[in-house]
């Protein structure tokens, strides 16, 4: 399993939320081009970044975003807000690894097909979690689906991955929703990537246990109660022989 830093984007700065809320922000950093260089330093291969204004409508970090890209300090997985097959063209161009769709992926199955048949094995569909129920537009409208069906949905597409968040536990360090995560890794058929809640290095090595591919961490790197080079070193995305 990989770990993934998250650098999520809002007003120029890098910030950390408590449960999903725009009105519960934790942590701020003014220099997210330095957090994306300190996290390549202390040996991440591969970094998540995402735009929460876009993902909300708030606004940009476009220039931003291109910013963290031409620096190339690692494999860049990007989204928020991309919701046009001219935007996932633009950030591949830009150098982005992989681009992460959420919304108009959940909500627009004609549309996904479509930006698939152009894209791939370069897309990331991202399935945001509240209460077994999937949610869009940045966390403020949830939708009637089980993300289970969603995920049966997505697994005849050729898809790079699939990234469920739970919302329900992100930035709290409370642990994430294991149970969960090993329904959704045992129902789809692409590498899944879990995100919300992971705090412990027992965490980490029970969502590898249940066959996550990669791990987005958040509040626990930013706050050190996870040691940062000791992750790195630990979860590489290597195959352990």
């Amino acid at each position: 399993m990989i770990a993934i830093p998250a650098v999520d984007l809002r007003d120029g700065a890098c910030v950390q939320l408590v449960g999903g809320s725009y009105d519960h922000e934790r942590l701020r950093i003014d220099n997210p081009r330095e957090v994306a260089r300190t996290w390549a330093d202390l040996g991440f291969h591969r970094l998540h970044l995402v735009d929460l204004d876009a993902a909300t409508g708030r606004g940009s970090n476009q220039q931003l975003v291109t910013e963290l890209l031409r620096d190339r300090q690692a494999d860049v997985q990007v989204g928020g807000g991309v919701r046009e097959t001219d935007a996932i063209d633009r950030l591949l161009w830009q150098g982005a690894h992989r681009v992460v769709v959420g919304t108009r992926a959940i909500e627009d199955e004609a549309w996904l097909t479509a930006a698939v048949s152009l894209f791939p094995g370069r897309l990331i569909i991202a399935a945001d979690v509240r209460d077994r129920r999937v949610v869009t537009n940045g966390w403020e409208s949830t939708g009637p689906r089980d993300v289970l069906d969603v995920i049966a949905e997505l697994n005849t597409l050729a898809l790079a991955g699939v990234l469920v968040t739970a919302v329900h536990c992100e930035g709290q360090l409370g642990g994430t929703d294991l149970t969960l995560m090993a329904d959704v890794a045992e129902a789809s058929d692409h590498p899944v990537y879990a995100s919300g809640g992971i705090t412990t290095i027992d965490d980490l090595r029970a969502l590898e246990d249940r066959g996550i591919t990669g791990a987005i961490i958040g509040m626990a790197l930013y706050t050190g109660v996870l040691d940062a080079r000791t992750i790195a070193e630990e979860f590489t995305g290597e195959l352990k022989t």
